[in-house]
């Protein structure tokens, strides 16, 4: 698996491979996943070369965690990238009382939302017990955009909590060494931005918003990352789905049903790759690879099939005449950086 150096801000030098894993269907996404089946996907990964792995509590209520732990535990702590999050507390509670939303068979807690200096300490101790693992090596804020607090005034305001105590935590344990990098892992490209503005950031994970699909986050964000050396790793590069299986009946689109407007472009994107013999998931895949900014992108994977589909994905190629066919169908920004033959 090819790899791809970035440098922090500090100096220190960290080895992503293109491809990582992503660690939310360990935590039982959609549908419940067998210990042994979790442990095979997690192996599957390894075998084939996935060095860069993220995880964070709301991911199964810690399940994910717990899941991941379990075999890197065993590896050289020098062999492997290891992320998780900041920002949601877990707390026991009874039977019954989770809102795990579209996690499933879930340990009984509920969350806590907090982006105070404590906070995030506690946090992050807690991620580490979960794990079995003494050091992480990039610690992201966690989910401070509208999409998960309802508004931008409530995203505004969990920024504002953020660096009024929980960038602090983060900075000290970054000098401290018990990180090398800190980020943000959010669903919207425009609260990055605000961060990296106003902190000292060294990478950030954007989930669905640089894709196939959409790609927005060119008009500002990705030319500031270039210009200040901030890292982008790109999660959720099918879109939660729907750039995987294609416009099929049930295709998902952040988290839900996709809406007519999204099913059809992917249906014209759709068209587009079938004319150039490419599989609408390969696209996906390569593309947000193309920019200079991105140093991983990190599909999730709950089976071994679905692993090594991806490590298949990638290694497909994709014609320059499919990238140049979307630019003139509009469906391709002309700005965006189309991969030259491979990753």
């Amino acid at each position: 698996m090819k790899t791809r150096r970035f440098t922090t801000r500090a100096g220190v030098p960290l080895d992503f491979t293109v491809l990582g894993f992503g660690g939310a269907p360990l935590g039982n996404l959609y549908r419940a996943i067998p210990e042994a089946e979790a442990e095979r996907t997690l192996e599957a990964a390894w075998a084939a070369g996935l060095r860069y792995f993220d995880t964070a509590p709301q991911y199964g209520y810690g399940l994910s965690e717990l899941r991941l732990g379990r075999p890197l535990r065993g590896r050289p702590r020098d062999s492997y990238l290891l992320s998780s999050k900041v920002g949601r507390l877990l707390e026991p509670c009874a039977a019954g009382e989770e809102q795990a939303g579209n996690f499933v068979d879930t340990p009984h807690a509920r969350i806590v939302y907090d982006y105070s200096y404590d906070g995030v300490l506690r946090s992050w101790e807690d991620s580490r017990r979960r794990l079995g693992i003494e050091c992480l090596d990039l610690l992201y804020i966690h989910d401070v955009d509208a999409f998960t607090h309802g508004s931008r005034a409530a995203s505004d305001r969990r920024v504002e909590e953020v660096m009024a105590g929980g960038y602090r935590a983060l900075v000290e344990l970054r000098e401290a060494g018990a990180v090398a990098a800190i980020g943000a892992g959010v669903n919207e490209w425009q609260v990055c931005e605000t961060l990296a503005r106003r902190g000292d950031f060294d990478l950030f994970l954007l989930a669905g918003r640089y894709t196939l699909l959409e790609q927005e986050a060119l008009e500002s964000f990705l030319p500031l990352c270039l210009e200040r050396g901030i890292g982008v790793v790109v999660g959720g590069p099918y879109n939660s789905g729907i750039l995987a299986t294609g416009p099929v009946p049930g295709a998902r689109y952040d988290y839900a049903p996709a809406p007519p407007q999204v099913v059809e472009r992917v249906r014209a994107i759709e068209a587009v790759c079938q004319r150039h013999g490419v599989a609408l998931a390969t696209a996906a895949l390569h593309f947000p690879l193309a920019h200079p900014a991105v140093v991983s992108v990190i599909p999730g994977g709950q089976t071994v099939a679905e692993v090594a589909r991806n490590v298949a994905t990638l290694g497909q190629p994709v014609p320059a005449e499919l990238w140049r066919e979307l630019r003139h169908e509009g469906l391709l920004r002309a700005d965006a950086p189309v991969p030259d033959g491979g990753p």
